[in-house]
């Protein structure tokens, strides 16, 4: 009789698949109760770890042009659609497939969303006045319990198809989902360092996500405590705040519309002088 391997989680930071710094790990356990693996359990210094690992990789993944973009990130789609099953036995079937939905759907939108976000400008002089969109940089993401891989992925999605790089903080009591998320990030198109996965328990790292300089958003579905302590920490270090619904409907499809990457660009105007 062969003996089953027993697999040892990893978090995926900046291409790399990384135990906690501390060492510490937290247990999980299926739905009948028994031990099922043993999950990193990260740190703040993790977390700045991984906000400096998507620093460097946000400047090549905002250069990238949107049609390339929408290629690897339909790439991801058929990476999870290839483990599909795999993936269901820890969510379900449905929400996988819901998921390989939204990635394709935001795929074909990379290329198409500065139509509907930029815009021509008329102006009373003689010159071509353009207002186009810009990646902000690093944005923090922090994930709800439920739908761990769809709701994951649905505040990951509008950010990195706007050309930032995020560092997310995945479902506390299902993080297995991101683990094997990470695996398929791993041998994807995308590049190392443009999407972070941490395992944890929130309350060590909140106040961080909030306070970090370096993270210029953070998307949040949070609690009212949570939250006061987020809009704080932002206000001080100047980020924005997305909020989300604790009661969110994730299969809705209110989660794909292009107005979500707004959230996570900037705007900006261009003149040009006619005729030179």
């Amino acid at each position: 009789m062969a003996l089953k391997i027993t697999k040892t989680p990893k978090c995926y930071v900046g291409g790399a698949f990384i135990r906690s710094e501390s060492g510490r790990v937290y247990e999980i356990r299926s739905s009948s109760g028994e031990f099922f693996a043993n999950v990193p359990r990260c740190t703040k210094k993790d977390l700045r770890n991984a906000v400096e690992a998507a620093a460097k990789a946000g400047a090549g993944w905002a250069k990238r042009t949107p049609y390339n973009r929408a290629q690897i990130l339909y790439r991801l789609a058929e990476m999870l659609e290839a483990r599909a099953p795999e993936m269901a036995e820890v969510t379900s079937e449905k929400e996988v497939r819901a998921t390989i939905d939204r990635i394709v759907h935001f795929a074909g939108w990379a290329d198409k969303y500065e139509q509907v976000l930029g815009s021509v400008n008329p102006v009373a002089s003689p010159h071509f006045n353009f207002t186009v969109t810009e990646s902000m940089g690093v944005v923090g993401i922090l994930a709800p319990e439920e739908a761990p891989l769809l709701a994951l992925m649905t505040l990951i999605l509008p950010a990195i198809t706007g050309g930032n790089s995020v560092v997310a903080l995945a479902s506390q009591s299902a993080p297995y989902a991101s683990i094997l998320l990470g695996e398929m990030l791993a041998t994807s198109d995308l590049p190392g360092g443009v999407v972070n996965l941490l395992t944890g328990e929130r309350k060590d790292m909140l106040s961080t996500f909030a306070t970090h300089e370096h993270l210029r958003a953070v998307a949040a579905v949070a609690s009212q405590a949570e939250a006061v302590t987020l809009q704080q920490g932002a206000a001080e270090s100047v980020k924005r705040v997305k909020l989300h619904d604790l009661k969110s409907d994730w299969y809705s499809d209110k989660h794909d519309s292009p107005y979500a990457i707004r959230d996570f660009v900037e705007a900006k105007t261009v003149w040009h002088p006619i005729g030179s």
